[in-house]
């Protein structure tokens, strides 16, 4: 792991080791009462991913599912977030000249912050950030938690960011008092080899040395832990948890935290997030369960329930029913004859109908209805961006908080300490973000319709209400809120020399 000082495990104090351990023990203990509702979820709606039934890597677990509207709509709200939030090689941030810069300054700075924001979206291309991003919003869809980890790449390496999904299984959360999920731990099961590369400067004892050598496959039990300190910074520390006591294999420090962790909801006394799926799982379960039986009865009204006499010439465990089959009888019998069934269960479709289409609205998967037409007029795209908008509002605050803004900062802190992006902070004053993902310029698209509005309705009128307009400040308030790069909006109206008179 990059960007960690690396001491002498000799100044280790014991006693700060078994604390450590004592703490990750009670976080535990508070997350092992989510783990039944994170089965349930994962098991219907994302059962390829689903790490608390212990089942084997890429082995059946679709056996039980018989109703896949879940495993659907689920996949399409994480495509969306990830098309709405950060799209794939789109510039969805930048850096613009904060609020505490004159006019001037601001004119000047914007030019540099916009190249640096290009900087760092390209060093986010490189990499495989959408790859697990994509597994993030799977995750904080179904499970309502999401853990993304930000590591340093190889110095010469094609991007300078290597980024990490965390499955729900593998990690453990605490909540700060600023109410962010910055601190937490992580759980691991690495080889030797993978443990030599991850840590090169660890000293491994003598017992994992010859047992990963004997068997190169065998992995050992690392604990990571990433927590805040009273600095305002973050303590990073490994742990080999393999043997009873715990090893010290690296500590450190970091700037900014690189496990960035996000929700859905936040519940009050709560630490993980609650998700859509977990809101529908009632209606989910029970349309697995009517699809379940439709499919019984199906099969029962294509084969069929038979009775025979018992008259010593039929056999029953010797009789195929299928066409062109001679079936013995005695004189006299009735043979084989199918047994009538009581009722029908054509009702299922009704309900089943009605669960299916709940489960769809509350995953956001039938915002405006169906599309009609084969193409849609500018109107009805304007009103499907705003109705998403306003659907995901809450949510996208919280993810802009919690997830987009960490992000950027400690992306910016591995280019800043490269290099590569200059020497400033991202402190909201001097220089803040600036969002232009398509759900945040959707969000502003009322305004900037009202502020078209106004001034059509003030220039209609003529005369002197034309003067109350500021066209200048008008532009900008529109290039800000449609996203237009800070560098290509001008701060300061030029200087126009008048001519002397004569």
């Amino acid at each position: 792991m990059k960007n960690v000082t690396t001491i002498d495990l000799a100044q280790q104090d014991r006693d700060v080791t078994e604390g450590l351990m004592r703490r990750f023990e009670r976080a535990q203990a508070r997350r092992s009462h989510w783990e039944l509702i994170w089965q349930e979820s994962y098991a219907f709606a994302l059962p390829q991913r689903n790490g608390f039934n212990n089942a084997q890597p890429g082995g059946r677990q679709t056996d039980n599912i018989y109703d896949g509207t879940a495993l659907d709509a689920s996949e399409k709200l994480a495509a969306s977030l990830l098309g709405n939030l950060t799209p794939p090689w789109t510039q969805w941030f930048g850096f613009k000249p904060g609020p505490d810069l004159s006019p001037g300054e601001a004119e000047r700075l914007a030019p540099v912050l916009e190249k640096a924001a290009k900087t760092v979206q390209a060093q986010f291309d490189r990499s495989n950030f959408i790859v697990e991003m994509h597994q993030c919003y799977l995750d904080l869809v179904v499970g309502g938690t999401g853990a993304l980890f930000l590591e340093e790449s190889e110095p010469g390496s094609f991007s300078a960011f290597r980024f990490s999904s965390v499955p729900l299984k593998q990690i453990i959360l605490e909540e700060g008092a600023d109410g962010f999920l910055n601190g937490g731990y992580r759980l691991l099961e690495l080889t030797l080899l993978q443990l030599q590369e991850r840590y090169p400067m660890a000293q491994l004892p003598v017992s994992v040395m010859r047992d990963g050598g004997k068997d190169p496959q065998r992995t050992f039990r690392l604990l990571e832990s990433i927590l805040p300190n009273a600095s305002g910074t973050f303590d990073f520390a490994a742990l080999l948890v393999e043997e009873s006591t715990p090893i010290v294999l690296q500590v450190g420090n970091f700037v900014e935290s690189p496990l960035i962790a996000f929700r859905w909801l936040k519940t009050p006394g709560e630490i993980y997030g609650r998700s859509p799926v977990m809101k529908a799982l009632p209606d989910i379960k029970t349309a697995n369960k009517v699809v379940e039986l439709i499919l019984k009865n199906a099969s029962i009204a294509v084969t069929g329930i038979w009775q025979a006499d018992d008259d010593g010439v039929l056999n029953p465990s010797n009789i195929e029913l299928k066409p062109g089959a001679i079936i013995p009888k005695a004189v006299g019998s009735q043979g084989l004859k199918p047994l009538e069934m009581p009722g029908r269960f054509d009702v299922s479709q009704i309900v089943l109908e009605d669960l299916r289409s709940r489960i769809r609205h509350a995953l956001l998967g039938d915002t405006l209805g169906p599309i009609t037409g084969s193409k849609m007029t500018a109107t009805e795209v304007l009103e499907r961006s705003g109705e998403m908008a306003l659907l995901l509002g809450a949510t996208y605050g919280r993810l802009q908080s919690e997830l987009m803004t960490p992000l950027i900062k400690r992306a910016f802190a591995i280019l800043r300490r490269r290099g590569e992006v200059p020497d400033i902070n991202i402190d909201g004053r001097l220089v803040e973000l600036d969002y232009r993902a398509p759900l945040a310029r959707a969000q502003g698209q009322r305004n900037v319709q009202n502020t078209l509005s106004w001034i059509q309705s003030v220039l209609a009128m003529g005369g002197e209400a034309a003067t109350a307009i500021n066209l200048p400040e008008a532009a900008r308030f529109l290039g800000d809120a449609l996203g237009v790069p800070s560098d290509l909006i001008r701060k300061e109206l030029p200087q126009i020399e008048l001519p002397e008179e004569e």
